[in-house]
């Protein structure tokens, strides 16, 4: 299985901004303090916001601030928003589908069901479950960002 950097920019920036509560923070500190682009980035916090993730305040002091509780922020969740088409082989794309054999074969039905199984232990989860009260400050100081 392999998720793409938009899932991955998106939890990052969901950690980031529960390590920064109470505070609203800007693209260019999460691009800065990750190293990644900060264009796609833009595209992902739109996706977050899009989804009810991350709420965005324009203008002089504006800035990114989580839009929902870490207890409420379920990974499973997030990865069904941020990659709708979970396509973990070709053959579960029927529209561009060319494998002679899907008709007959038995592993799509095993692969649907590990899909499921890897997004089933992702909705156990939620950002709150990796934040300890100590989280932000370590996050902060790890990513060389003012404590």
């Amino acid at each position: 299985m392999h998720l793409t950097l938009h899932f991955d920019y998106a939890l990052r920036t969901l950690i980031f901004l529960a390590a920064h509560r109470g505070r609203r923070v800007t693209t260019v500190q999460i691009s800065n303090a990750y190293g990644i682009s900060k264009n796609h980035l833009v595209r992902v916090v739109q996706s977050l916001e899009k989804h009810g993730y991350v709420k965005i305040s324009h203008g002089r002091m504006g800035g990114l601030e989580l839009g929902r509780e870490p207890e409420q922020i379920r990974f499973g969740e997030v990865l069904r928003a941020i990659e709708p088409s979970m396509n973990l082989v070709e053959c579960f794309d029927r529209m561009n589908n060319t494998c002679p054999i899907t008709p007959v074969c038995k592993l799509k039905g095993i692969l649907r069901d590990a899909g499921e199984a890897f997004i089933g232990v992702l909705d156990t989860h939620t950002l709150a479950d990796i934040l300890s009260p100590d989280a932000g400050k370590a996050l902060r100081k790890h990513l060389l960002v003012d404590a």
